[in-house]
């Protein structure tokens, strides 16, 4: 009677998350919206902003989905009056994301982003609010892989065993947290008195995280932009950095794993103080989204067998990520646009990413992102006007063909601009975060049984064999295949250890 044992392996947990859905939805938004009873009537819509905060990005079966409110500032010129007014539209929005492995229990990170907006006019006291949005999405499920690295009990069953040694990237952690940060600001001596508070613009940027022990650290900054109208009627605006430090909990990750650190905003709130014109109050409320990545070295069992029993092993395919390059490239963008008219200042000027396309040539990867900038100004005349003009700036990498690259864009500081002549000169720096990754798979062995009450029988094996070696041919196959081992081939041959054995006669002994 045949009974089979199962080998007890040497086994390693390595636990992370897998990247299930990686993707950008796009989506359009639109509202009609009342001017409200304070406000003057519309005569012409010079501009509009939108700021996206986000509210919730929720896994579901199936499908993970973010919803949110995206605040559109329009500047307009009144009917019988002078300067520029605001009114305030704030559009709702729900996006989502579909791919059958998402569940509940996944991980979601988002960057949701402003493509464009505009206006029509519907009358005097209606427009129409247009918003393109988009929203970079990666989803995380939690897996644990279990590798078998060798035999523990291996003179005891005989058991010969060959183990690979690989690297691999993993992302081991996705963790956020939500803080809040407020403060008061007063214009520099520089600067006028304000009237009126027109807009406000944050761009966050982190600029370091560290793992230590089990938090992560991180820092950056959040440069506030503030477009103000003076009590002459001009514009002006004001820029303030506001630094911020955070401590996470994280875990899993060691203290040399690879941290990208993404910070969004959930709320953005910014006033006036009553007064003089010079104090404002600030409350941001931002997302901080964590995704730990590390290399790691797995081995791994490959193949087995025994010299004493008959034993089946039994195999399975291993997908290993290996990172190819990550990095941040800053390209400046410095442009003129064109208005057609004699300008006498710029009086504002921003830029949103727009979509983002990858083309590939052999090893050179190019990501070109299209930037929509938008800068408001006055003429010589007296009147407000704006441009807007969609430029496309690129980025080069070099890559190999087999790897897969992911890619975002941002804008990370406020633009300036200027009157040139022709139109308005605006510069500003486009931020491309990237990472390339290869996938491989690896076999490995998954589990071994023995019938260890057959041992196998080498008595009719001839008791010397002389084997010519075959270019490419290792000794573990050719002693796999007599049945006996490479050190007694090694040994029985006076070989060297790690000798070359091509093309040599080796003698194969019996194994005893």
């Amino acid at each position: 009677m045949e009974l089979e044992l199962e080998l007890e392996l040497e086994r390693t947990e390595l636990n992370g998350c897998d990247t299930i859905l990686e993707t950008t939805v796009c989506r359009e938004e639109t509202l009609e919206a009342i001017v409200p009873d304070a406000c003057p009537d519309i005569l012409r819509i010079c501009d509009v902003e939108g700021t996206v905060c986000l509210a919730g990005k929720e896994p579901q079966e199936g499908r993970v989905e973010l919803s949110g409110t995206v605040r559109a500032v329009l500047l307009y010129c009144p009917d019988g009056g002078e300067g520029l007014r605001r009114m305030e539209v704030s559009l709702p929005f729900t996006c989502t994301a579909d791919a059958p492995s998402i569940t509940p229990a996944c991980l979601v990170t988002a960057l949701p982003r402003v493509q464009s907006a505009d206006a029509r006019l519907l009358n005097p006291r209606k427009v129409l609010v247009r918003v393109s949005l988009a929203a970079d999405i990666q989803v995380f499920c939690p897996v644990s892989m279990s590798v078998c690295s060798g035999v523990p009990d291996r003179e005891r069953f005989g058991v010969e065993q060959l183990s690979e040694q690989y690297d691999a990237y993993a992302t081991v952690c996705v963790q956020e947290k939500s803080f809040t940060f407020s403060d008061d600001l007063t214009l520099s001596s520089g600067k006028p008195e304000a009237e009126e508070l027109l807009k406000s613009r944050a761009y966050v940027h982190c600029s370091e995280a560290k793992v230590i022990g089990n938090k992560l650290i991180f820092k950056g900054d959040t440069q506030l932009q503030l477009l103000c109208r003076g009590g002459d009627g001009g514009l002006f605006t004001a820029e303030f950095e506001l630094p911020f430090s955070q401590i996470m909990e994280v875990s899993g990750a060691g203290e040399d794993a690879s941290c990208d650190v993404r910070v969004i905003l959930t709320d953005l709130d910014c006033t006036m103080d009553g007064g003089d014109g010079r104090m404002f109050s600030v409350s941001l409320g931002l997302l901080a989204q964590a995704v730990i990545r590390e290399g790691r070295t797995v081995h791994m069992l490959t193949d087995a067998y025994s010299t004493l029993y008959p034993m089946t092993a039994e195999h399975r395919d291993y997908t290993l990520d290996r990172l190819m390059d990550k990095g941040e490239k800053e390209i400046t963008v410095r442009e003129v646009l064109e208005t057609g008219a004699l300008l006498k200042d710029a009086a504002d000027a921003y830029a949103s990413v727009g979509a983002l396309t990858q083309s590939r040539d052999g090893e050179r990867v190019t990501v070109t992102a299209q930037i929509n900038v938008t800068a408001l100004y006055q003429t010589d005349e007296g009147d407000m006007g704006s441009v807007t003009r969609t430029l496309p700036v690129s980025c080069t990498l070099e890559l190999p063909e087999y790897a897969r690259c992911s890619c975002d864009c941002s804008c990370t500081a406020p633009v300036f601009a200027a009157a040139a002549a022709g139109g308005l000169e605006v510069r500003f720096p486009v931020s491309f975060r990237y990472m390339a990754v290869a996938s491989r798979t690896v076999p490995g062995i998954c589990g071994i049984t023995m019938e260890e009450t057959e041992p196998l029988d080498h008595s009719q094996r001839p008791s010397i064999v002389l084997r010519m070696v075959g270019p490419g041919e290792r000794l573990w196959d050719i002693a796999k295949s007599y049945g006996t081992t490479a050190g007694d081939i090694v040994q029985a041959n006076g070989l060297e250890e790690d000798m070359p054995v091509g093309g040599r006669l080796l003698l194969i002994p019996r194994k005893r």
